[in-house]
């Protein structure tokens, strides 16, 4: 009876030894998860209604057309041979399974941030996912940069690898925001200006960029900031929903909403907000004063085409129709996205919270280059916007660069 009765003890122990260890295995898969989220690996690894994480969308750069590999653990075409180890080294350096130098498309001069524990807790998640048997095509890169040994050199001048360290400093919620926007959340990679390697210009960090035909705004929060008249309220709000009193989410920043943000713990959304915040900007000089007949012309398309939805005076109707007043968009000092609106249109994106999506039609068939022109230097320049002018050179470029399409 007593043998009987440890040997039931000692089988308990065993079961219960299982089963946590089943926990901590699933709890580990769920933070990789987590992170996968965070990151918006699925934004990059998917082209849209395609097989999720297969690779093959198009990335375009200045330099030519990168494809995103497939991050799926099929064995042919994906990471099914890929270890851990090999894992880490293309987040952490930036090289693949064969050593070979990956692009910095692939954003591990941010991932590099990343501690070896987080890295992991991706793979494992990864491997859960179906596998896909999907090739990627080849990128479309000219001579030299089609050799991948030529990074090497601009890894040497503006990669510097190593985990993100805490400022002591600051608070453990500015840290884990700091760490969340310069880590696996690689704002920079769209908010950020680069040089002519294709590297961020770190003096205009967060300050706005250009990526795909498109300008990303001044996402700093602090004094002079794109988002100094945003509270961490709304910048949570914005993460969270698509959605705050001041904007709306669209194109490439709706899907970082729709895979990656919506997602987020609030926690981590309010420690993003609370590092942006502390981020000051520089005060920039108001551009010259338009033409006032270009003004007279703008502010007559704009009360026939805009002002019903976006009122008269630029204010709109917060979350749905965006104010124009005060936006960091229109402000923003590359008028692409601006150009690129009224050329064709946008769509809010639906998100958990806000469901049905909310849509503004394009004006690029009706509107010739000068009267898109107008309205965009018009909107730029009233109700205390300081965008400044927009030529109608700059809305036949545009125009032209996307009558080609997408790669």
């Amino acid at each position: 009876m007593r043998k009987r009765a440890t040997l039931l003890v000692a089988g308990s122990a065993l079961l219960g030894a299982t089963d946590a260890g089943r926990a901590n295995d699933f709890a580990e898969i769920a933070r990789g998860r987590y992170l996968t989220q965070a990151g918006n690996c699925q934004g990059c690894h998917t082209p849209p209604g395609e097989e999720p994480f297969a690779g093959s969308r198009a990335l375009e750069t200045p330099f030519g057309v990168i494809y995103t590999p497939n991050i799926t653990f099929d064995m042919q075409t994906g990471l099914g041979r890929w270890t851990k180890d090999d894992f880490w080294r293309a987040m952490h350096e930036g090289k693949a399974k064969d050593g070979s130098q990956l692009y910095p498309a692939f954003p591990y001069p941010h991932f590099t941030k990343m501690p070896r524990e987080d890295v992991d807790a991706i793979y494992d998640y990864l491997t859960t996912l179906d596998p896909v048997r999907k090739k990627k095509p080849e990128n479309e890169l000219p001579f030299p940069l089609s050799w991948r040994f030529t990074v090497a050199g601009w890894n040497m001048t503006f990669f510097e690898p190593g985990v993100f360290q805490p400022d002591p400093e600051k608070s453990p919620e500015w840290n884990r925001g700091a760490y969340l926007v310069e880590g696996p959340g690689h704002c920079s990679g769209c908010h950020t200006e680069k040089n002519l390697l294709g590297a961020d210009k770190k003096s205009k960090h967060l300050a706005g960029g250009r990526l795909e035909n498109w300008s990303a705004p001044d996402i700093r929060g602090g004094r002079h900031g794109g988002l100094e008249t945003w509270s961490q309220e709304e910048i949570v709000e914005f993460l969270r929903t698509g959605r705050n009193a001041h904007s709306a989410a669209f194109s490439i920043m709706s899907e970082v909403i729709s895979y990656s943000t919506q997602h987020m713990a609030e926690t981590d959304l309010k420690s993003i907000a609370t590092y942006l915040k502390d981020l000051e900007g520089e005060e920039r000089a108001r551009p010259e004063t338009p033409d006032d007949a270009v003004m007279k012309a703008g502010a007559a398309i704009y009360s026939d085409n805009c002002s019903a939805c976006h009122v008269s005076d630029g204010s709109g109707v917060p979350r749905f129709f965006p104010p124009l007043a005060g936006s960091n968009k229109v402000n923003n000092p590359d008028a692409t996205t601006v150009i690129r609106v009224l050329l064709e249109g946008a769509r809010a994106v639906p998100t958990k919270a806000h469901p049905s999506p909310l849509t503004m039609p394009a004006f690029g068939w009706k509107l010739d280059d000068d009267g898109l022109a107008a309205v965009a230097t018009y909107v730029r320049s009233s109700w205390g916007n300081s965008g400044g002018a927009v030529e109608a050179d700059e809305v036949r470029d545009l125009r032209a660069v996307l009558a080609e399409g997408p790669p």
